[in-house]
């Protein structure tokens, strides 16, 4: 496909800087015995960028560290058998206090994430939980809330997306960013329901968020390119053509974006779950090196509190 990107995606290195500056937290892996999730904790812990804590299976976690040439033997391990025990292993262990940080190893999406729900296990604060992809190509970066937890978010939703985002880009040392809400028009319009939405949305943010600016709704076009921008006489919009951030009106939106600016450009998507009692990491199978890096970075910048 001669849309498809070749380049092979790179953590910046400002993102790593900030993750070694902060304490190194104490990760909980849920069932890390696997060759994906045992090199990117050997990797992030080589960096100085975390602390494992090992679940799972024994003989599968000590046998993916020797093929490693690894010695964990100075590493907490707790032994739980198959997915459901292992994640609810690491998920206690974050929320009784003795981890900083929850990370997805081998088990699948639903099991992990119910585990990190779980009342039980001490994780839930409240608010709700919302996935963010901060991705990043050189010294370009966008953010995306939320392509991977909520389905069909409703305004409330979004609206902690909305503040966990900014929440995330001042800690990565963006003072003031530039958050849209994305629609298919920049009007607001009733047969397009995103579009109401992205204005209330707007609204309700420029009164309740500091040190960040809003535009919605706003089409894709508008939210990234200068050039249409200026054809469609916006450029007096704080936003438009200049976003550091977008928020979806649903996870279809959301996954189609995070892949696009993955595949089509090569961009390096690191990904982090906020509202619960710590960060927690959602990696997938199909996630490169770079971006299992990044997403331990993410969670070891937020972690430092």
């Amino acid at each position: 496909m001669g849309f498809l990107s070749d380049a092979e995606a790179q953590v910046p290195a400002h993102i790593i800087k900030l993750a070694q500056d902060a304490p190194s937290p104490r990760v909980a892996i849920a069932r890390a015995g696997a060759p994906l999730p045992m090199l990117a904790a050997k990797e992030a812990t080589e960096a100085n960028m975390m602390v494992p804590i090992f679940t799972g299976e024994r003989d599968m976690i000590e046998a993916e560290a020797e093929k490693l040439d690894w010695d964990i033997s100075g590493f907490e391990l707790i032994e739980a058998d198959g997915e459901i025990e292992s994640g609810m292993a690491a998920a206690r262990a974050c929320g009784e206090g003795r981890a900083d940080v929850l990370m997805k190893g081998q088990l699948h999406t639903d099991a992990f994430m119910r585990a990190a729900v779980a009342r039980d296990n001490g994780l839930r604060t409240g608010k709700r939980f919302v996935h963010i992809f901060h991705i990043t190509k050189g010294d370009a970066s966008i953010t995306i809330s939320d392509a991977a937890v909520n389905v069909d978010p409703n305004i409330d939703t979004r609206k902690d997306a909305t503040q966990e985002v900014v929440s995330l880009l001042h800690r990565l040392g963006n003072a003031r960013p530039k958050v849209a809400f994305l629609s298919a028009t920049e009007s607001a319009i009733e047969s397009v329901p995103s579009s109401m939405e992205g204005r209330e949305l707007r609204d309700w943010a420029e009164e309740n968020i500091d040190d960040a600016d809003f535009s919605g709704p706003l089409a894709f076009d508008l939210i990234m390119s200068p050039k249409a921008v200026k054809a469609k006489k916006l450029t007096d919009d704080p936003v438009a053509g200049q976003a550091d951030a977008i928020i979806v009106p649903d996870i279809v939106s959301g996954n189609a974006l995070f892949k696009s600016f993955v595949y089509l450009t090569g961009g390096c998507a690191g990904g982090i779950v906020m509202g619960a009692k710590v960060p927690i990491l959602l990696t997938s199978r199909a996630d490169p090196a770079a971006a299992r890096l990044s997403s331990i970075a993410l969670g070891a910048i937020m972690a430092a509190g």
